[in-house]
């Protein structure tokens, strides 16, 4: 074979004309892959977390009052999202997306290992802290990684991305009932083992495949000068110390997590915005569509909010509310979280074939956004034909109908979403976007924390048609003002 057949065919496997993964070029299986693995350990442990922090110590937990612990949970999520900031940066400056997936894989294995083997408070602290950095620059930077993969306008990329949350949703799936039916049989750190391994697995796949990914996925779009590394270096000495002294000095609390992360990611939301819109480096139409997504953002806050409780309010829910016995046998409350997983598996490749059929006229971002937020508030409102029936009064068949709302306005806001910062991108900015995307998820884990402390099984009337009622008002709006969002994204849908 002559040298130029060998580049040919190399060509051929690449880019545009790559179709071996279902359809979608080859380097995506080993993305998929280590995403996949993150879920898992992520999902797996996330569950675990919220029973450890306020079950009793006689049940193998820390004690904690529950509303504390749902704000820890909601925070440390707001915290995973809000690290990808630092995982985007390093990225775009330092290392590249690919680089920063690689080392990220490794700090996240560290911080489960730590959960398992670590008593009490200190496994917590260490635990989560290290998951939380490791989870940040992993999500951002794989989600570049993929956006590399596709051309411009390649017709595959919303499919690709579809496929994409495919994989995460089967490590979320299997995650929780693994982790779960650890800790029901030999306890808390069994399972936060289980976590560990599994992203161990993921970490020795990302390994060996990781050299087919395209050069475009090591690039550093906007190296940082070597002269300013001193610079960067104090700035993260300096923020460290801030964090230690504000906990030392109480301002910073386990009761009061939630609501400093929000205050922290609503003021990095705003310099984000700030600095990319400022720059001198970016187009006039590359600044247009960055204007176009401050509406798309806002949506996203409003959907994660409501979507996030399935971590906070929803495993309070499943163990004091929902009719777990299933013929005898009770099931444990951590597998309610594997039922969301179940429909993304089933309906992610419905809609990613929905969205490659009808092609250019498929519903534009803007009215899919609409419709993910205002379908999320029904399903809000959803609980309210069961509110105030008491202990174990839900059939677990109502929970599964609800989660199965909770999906469909998840497929059409969030895959959607990571496609769109992408699209919606400046080039200097490319993964700083996807980062944009995921503050928009900090924001509203964390508020879904904060949120979490006004659930009263006894007043359950008020806090689901409220918030129901409000995801609903927002996506109405959303979508009366399509045209000029899409004015703003000029050309892009």
């Amino acid at each position: 074979m002559s040298e130029k057949d060998a580049a040919t065919i190399a060509s051929e496997r690449t880019g545009d004309r790559d179709t071996r993964f279902f359809g979608q070029p080859w380097a995506l299986a080993h993305v998929f892959g280590v995403e996949m693995w993150e879920r898992f350990s992520f999902y797996g442990m996330q569950i675990v977390l919220v029973y450890y922090l306020y079950f009793s110590v006689s049940e193998g937990g820390i004690g904690m009052p529950q509303a504390t612990a749902v704000g820890i949970v909601g925070a440390y999520g707001g915290a995973v999202y809000l690290s990808t900031i630092l995982g985007a940066w390093v990225a775009d400056r330092l290392l590249g997306s690919e680089r920063v997936l690689f080392v990220s894989a490794i700090v996240i294995v560290a911080g489960h290992i730590a959960l398992a083997v670590l008593p009490g408070l200190l496994s917590v602290g260490v635990g989560l802290v290290l998951v939380a950095v490791g989870s940040g620059g992993l999500k951002a930077n794989a989600t570049a990684v993929v956006g590399t993969l596709y051309a411009e306008r390649d017709p595959r990329r919303d499919a690709g991305f579809s496929l994409f949350y495919l994989g995460i949703n089967l490590g979320a799936f299997a995650g929780p009932l693994l982790t779960g039916f650890l800790r029901t049989s030999l306890g808390f750190h069994w399972a936060f083992g289980a976590a560990a391994v599994g992203m161990a697995l993921g970490l020795l796949q990302y390994a060996v495949g990781r050299r087919s990914l395209p050069e475009a996925a090591r690039r550093v779009p906007n190296p940082l000068p070597r002269s300013r590394y001193p610079l960067a270096v104090g700035i993260a000495v300096a923020a460290i110390a801030a964090v230690a002294l504000l906990v030392a000095v109480g301002v910073i609390r386990a009761d009061n997590l939630s609501l400093v992360v929000i205050v922290v990611v609503i003021a990095a939301t705003i310099a984000y915005f700030a600095v990319i819109l400022a720059s001198a480096r970016i187009t006039r139409a590359e600044r247009s569509r960055v204007v176009g997504f401050v509406p798309l953002f806002i949506a996203s806050v409003a959907f994660w909010s409501l979507y996030q409780q399935q971590f906070t309010v929803i495993p309070i829910y499943a163990e004091k509310r929902l009719d777990l016995n299933l013929l005898g046998w009770q099931m444990p409350p951590d597998w309610v979280q594997s039922i969301n997983p179940v429909f993304i598996i089933i309906l992610s490749g419905v809609f990613a074939a929905l969205w490659t059929r009808l092609g250019s006229r498929q519903p534009s971002t803007p009215v899919k956004f609409a419709a993910g937020v205002a379908i999320m508030g029904v399903a809000f409102l959803l609980f309210l034909p069961f509110a105030g029936g008491g202990a174990m009064s839900t059939p677990l068949l109502a929970i599964v109908g609800i989660l199965f709302v909770f999906t469909v306005a998840e497929l059409l806001l969030s895959p959607v979403g990571l496609s769109a910062a992408t699209k919606l991108a400046p080039a200097v900015f490319q993964t700083q976007m996807v980062a944009l995307f995921f503050l928009s998820v900090s924001l509203g884990t964390a508020i879904s924390g904060w949120l979490a402390q006004f659930y009263d099984p006894e007043n359950e009337v008020g806090y689901f048609s409220i918030l129901g009622a409000i995801a609903i008002a927002l996506g109405i709006a959303l979508a009366l003002a399509r045209r000029p969002v899409l004015a703003l994204m000029r050309d892009v849908r």
